[in-house]
């Protein structure tokens, strides 16, 4: 549990990202980056990111976060961090897209409680890149 001055929470959230036009843009290499670039967007917002991996067009996340954070202002915090660290490090990934984005605008979040903790770290592991 997450103890503050005024509160005890205890607060996971699952997110996915996907990438704009769910472009197969991720190489391994690619998903590190993302990853390390989502890791430290996380320890800005006080966030911790329990859990992450991804496929080629695609990241789930696992997060345990404040309740002075709303979800979507960490989805914001982490598809401009990492976009902005891809668009630097692979500046021709996004070649032949339309918007120039690295991410759609559209995410999925899912509270924490009906499936435990490790069922979820489990299958985040478990995704893989192509």
């Amino acid at each position: 549990y997450e103890r503050a001055r005024h509160s005890v929470t205890k607060l996971h959230v699952h997110l996915i990202f996907t990438t704009k036009y769910r472009r197969k843009v991720m190489t391994p290499e690619v998903l590190e980056s993302v990853l390390a670039a989502l890791k430290i967007a996380a320890e800005d917002l006080g966030c911790s990111l329990l859990e992450a991996n991804g496929e080629a067009d695609h990241v789930h996340l696992l997060v345990s976060y404040p309740p002075k954070v709303s979800i979507s202002e960490m989805v914001n915090r982490f598809k401009t961090r990492s976009s902005r660290k891809i668009r630097e490090e692979y500046p021709g990934i996004l070649e032949g897209g339309k918007t120039g984005l690295f991410w759609s605008r559209s995410y999925f979040a899912c509270s924490v409680g009906g499936a435990s903790l490790e069922v979820l770290k489990k299958y985040i592991e478990n995704q893989t890149t192509d």
